[in-house]
């Protein structure tokens, strides 16, 4: 089992820039490999960025050059560093990590475990 638990979020206004910040425990935690999600109401939850356990990384074409991800202390922190916010990218953002690599990263039901989400709202 692996428990996740976001902070982070908040209020900004459009341009600004928010750090959210995933803590994971368990017994895997640190193999997994983990990811951020978002969903905005009435839209289905989309990827917005993963990263393996050594580091690889990838990220959705409408974040690309505005947000990193990382991972810190060995592998139980993971961040989402978003700049150049928009409001656009207003959302509840989850955490996610698998439990055994699976050949998809990018789809929600390849994650299971789940932060119970932060929100991000972004003034225009």
């Amino acid at each position: 089992q692996v428990q996740l638990v976001e902070s982070g979020g908040g209020l900004v206004q459009a341009g600004g820039s928010l750090r959210l910040s995933c803590a994971a425990s368990g017994r895997t935690a640190s193999s997994s490999v983990m990811a951020w999600f978002r969903q905005a109401p009435g839209l289905e939850r989309e990827f917005v960025a993963f990263i393996s356990s050594r580091g690889t990384t990838n990220l959705a074409n409408s974040v690309k050059g505005r947000f990193t991800i990382s991972r810190a202390n060995a592998n139980v922190m993971m961040y989402l560093q978003m700049n150049s916010l928009k409001p656009e990218d207003t959302a509840v953002y989850y955490c996610a990590a698998q439990a055994t690599m699976t050949g998809s990263t990018t789809l929600p039901g390849s994650y299971d475990y789940w932060g119970q989400g932060t929100q991000v709202t972004v003034s225009s």
